[in-house]
């Protein structure tokens, strides 16, 4: 059985989610820890914890989800795992803090692998199943864990709402295709939004006005 671990960081309350199971091996999802009390409250949980550190994905590049990632490399080792369609946007990860928030980024992140949709991201005894999700970024992904019912959306889905498509590759058609594939999951799959409170999939089918089938 999964257990998800919620820690909401930075100015822009960004979820980043820390994913085990029952052998303590876990990845952790959108490290956007800006500060050193934040990034040191996800470490400090994860040795506490006695978890195993598998991979660090993201949902995509923006920086808001990411500001954690040079603190894990240090910690643990890891690498960012994203879409290749975002990693320029990653790399600006200085000039995206500056420009939209005034933040100060002393780091490049470091890119491990590319993840493309339908690959499979494995620890413990499960599986995230990578879906392909363009809109908010040109890169972006959710990441599926089908036994469990769990959907990691990052910003193409909130609670009642989706994520902004006025940035740059950024595409309301495509986010609109990319939720429509999404309400096609089962109603009961329980969605954890890179903003905001986890909500299911099937009251955003019923109640988000960007969602039908």
């Amino acid at each position: 059985m999964l257990k998800i671990k919620t820690f909401e960081v930075n100015p822009l309350h960004e979820n980043c989610y820390v994913v085990s199971d029952e052998t303590k091996e876990c990845v952790i999802i959108d490290c956007g820890a800006f500060t050193p009390e934040e990034q040191a409250e996800i470490i400090g949980y994860i040795t506490s914890e006695g978890l195993r550190p598998q991979h660090l994905i993201a949902t995509h590049g923006h920086f808001d989800h990411n500001l954690g990632a040079d603190a894990l490399y240090k910690a643990f080792g890891l690498e960012i795992e994203l879409h290749r369609g975002d990693e320029r946007i990653l790399r600006d990860i200085k000039e995206q803090a500056s420009l939209l928030c005034g933040m100060t980024v002393g780091f490049t992140p470091r890119i491990g692998r590319f993840i493309s949709g339908n690959d499979e991201i494995h620890f413990g005894t499960h599986t995230l199943k990578a879906i392909a999700t363009p809109g908010h970024s040109m890169g972006g992904l959710c990441y599926y864990c089908e036994e469990e019912g769990a959907l990691f959306s990052g910003d193409t889905l909130f609670r009642l709402s989706i994520g902004r498509t006025d940035l740059p590759g950024g595409s309301m058609f495509m986010i609109i295709n990319s939720l429509r594939y999404l309400s096609q999951l089962p109603d009961d799959v329980t969605v954890y939004p890179g903003h905001g409170s986890h909500t299911e999939l099937g009251y955003e089918v019923a109640h988000n006005p960007y969602l039908d089938r």
